[in-house]
């Protein structure tokens, strides 16, 4: 018996129709290549390029700066006036100012005890302090489990207030606004602010306090974050060198050379009368901390950051957690820098260049252009040149541009130096969130006011399963599934198999990486996985 070909299984009329396809869209592709493809892919690869000159002209900016601050050794004590303050025998402990210290908290079961302790155990004269916990929770459980936690402490003597509200209205920002309005706050001279996760050591005031007492113009003194389990996954150890790179150069820049940087919302201390003159808290955006800094500091106050001062806290290790975190980080700022430009503009407080500084350093650059050139050229534009030879983009943009900045990005942190290949790969995977989280913003979409709290493990996993344990997943299959993830490996994938039959750029080699990053997040196969209670 004869073997039957592919073709005769088929009738003619469905290889017919089948071909007839592939000719017309075949003729299509051509027909439109030229006049419409590959105009608009030119206009992109310049606009790109143009974005990553940007960048790349920031970060090479601010590592010439960085370098001259530790060369000259311009440190925060030779900047500003820093005297330990001393007791006064004649006043007494009434010669220390007032500090209040806001904890604020949402069903923060794993760290409230952790937040708590670590506020109380601050060293300060216990008549001169105020802790005070704004518990936002809706589990009635961890509610009761908080208040009991400041009972306890409160009958140790520690001076500590536990509030509630019968909304949540403004998130954090709400809660904060709110915790001012106390009686007992008026007596107080500064705020020092730790979210839920965060663990100052007990000289933390002894520290930061002086700068403000003897210098009248400092609104805000900014501690560095240090994180307690960046060796956790893979995954916590991208994000540490990210943010070690935020701390390390951005805000050590902008404290030394215009004494204004975003407020990170926790770690730092605030005075009082400067956060009042500024307007206070507004929820009117997902970043309420950013939101204070600008605009205290379009009223003339300076801030200081203490590189050296270091706060513990946790990274978020789960995938889910991490990007609804990087989705309010983004998309909070493009919202801000929406509502407050022409303010800024308008502004006859601050001097022209600091304007310029805020708006295209700070906001545009930093915050817009990082993230869309990021994705944009370098998973959309650049893997379409593939199939539009065409389109050639220079090697200064594809290659030496690119690659200068991820080396300046691992001043940030020297021993994940080996990582520098799977950060790369990471942050692109991320950027797909960042860049439609700033569009949101930027359009105030949808979710542009969508707040969710950022999830804490503490030592859950290890204390209840052991390490082995957080291998077994309790997730469920469509919710480890991501679909733009995948939709985008897809793409570098079919992008990088087309460069191997007949490219001629060799971008296949980062293509096929890019896409295997891209289908790992995907499949959820990335971060802590919360083990089955």
């Amino acid at each position: 018996m004869e073997r039957l070909s592919s073709t005769s299984l088929l009738p003619d009329t469905f290889q017919g129709a089948r071909d007839d396809i592939t000719g017309q869209m075949g003729v299509i592709w051509e027909q439109t290549k030229a006049p419409l493809i590959v105009p608009l892919l030119k206009l992109a690869v310049v606009v790109c390029l143009a974005m990553s000159l940007m960048l790349f002209v920031e970060r090479v900016y601010m590592g010439i700066v960085i370098a001259l601050v530790k060369l000259f050794g311009r440190k925060p004590e030779r900047r500003y006036k820093w005297e330990a303050l001393k007791e006064d025998l004649e006043l007494g402990n009434s010669n220390y100012p007032m500090v209040l210290v806001q904890i604020p908290m949402y069903n923060e079961r794993e760290v409230y005890q952790l937040s708590i302790g670590a506020a109380c155990g601050l060293s300060w004269p216990s008549d001169r302090i105020v802790i005070q916990v704004l518990d936002d929770s809706t589990d009635p459980i961890i509610k009761n489990l908080v208040e009991l936690e400041c009972q306890r402490w409160a009958s140790k003597g520690i001076n500590i207030k536990y509030e509630i509200r019968d909304n949540r209205n403004g998130y954090k920002a709400g809660a904060l606004k709110e915790g001012m309005k106390h009686s007992y706050v008026k007596e107080c001279d500064y705020v020092a602010i730790f979210d839920a996760d965060f663990q100052p050591e007990p000289d933390f005031l002894w520290r930061t306090i002086p700068f403000l007492v003897h210098n009248p113009q400092l609104a805000l003194v900014q501690a560095r974050w240090k994180f307690v389990n960046a060796d956790e996954c893979l995954m916590t150890r991208m994000q540490e060198m990210s943010l070690d790179y935020h701390f390390t150069v951005e805000q050590e820049v902008g404290s030394s050379t215009y004494a204004f940087f975003g407020f990170n919302g926790t770690a730092g201390v605030w005075r009082i009368s400067a956060l009042n003159e500024a307007g206070g808290w507004k929820d009117r955006t997902t970043v309420e901390d950013m939101d204070l800094a600008v605009r205290a500091s379009l009223k003339g106050w300076k801030f200081v950051y203490l590189g050296d001062l270091k706060v513990k806290n946790e990274l978020p290790s789960t995938f889910k957690a991490y990007r609804y975190q990087q989705h309010r980080w983004s998309c909070g700022p493009a919202n801000l820098f929406r509502k407050m430009a022409a303010e800024i503009i308008k502004n006859k407080k601050v001097t022209w260049w600091k304007k310029v500084h805020v708006i295209y350093s700070f906001f545009f650059v930093r915050k817009i252009v990082a993230h869309i050139v990021t994705f944009i050229f370098y998973c959309v534009v650049l893997p379409a040149t593939v199939l539009v030879p065409e389109v050639e983009v220079p090697k200064w943009g594809s290659v030496y541009i690119p690659s200068t900045i991820t080396l300046l990005n691992a001043v940030g942190t020297p021993r994940s130096l080996h990582l520098m290949v799977f950060w790369i790969l990471f942050e692109n995977v991320m950027s797909l969130h960042r860049t439609k989280a700033t569009f949101i913003g930027l359009l105030e979409a949808g979710r542009v006011n969508e707040w969710v709290v950022t999830e804490k493990l503490g030592d859950a996993l290890k204390n209840k399963f052991g390490n082995k344990a957080s291998k077994k997943s309790r997730l469920r299959i469509g919710e480890r599934v991501h679909v733009l993830e995948i939709g985008v490996g897809a793409y570098l994938f079919i992008c990088g198999c087309y460069d191997v039959a007949f490219g001629k750029t060799h971008y296949y080699i980062y293509l096929f990486l890019q896409s295997i990053a891209f289908f790992i997040a995907g499949f959820g196969y990335i971060g802590t996985i919360v083990p089955a209670s």
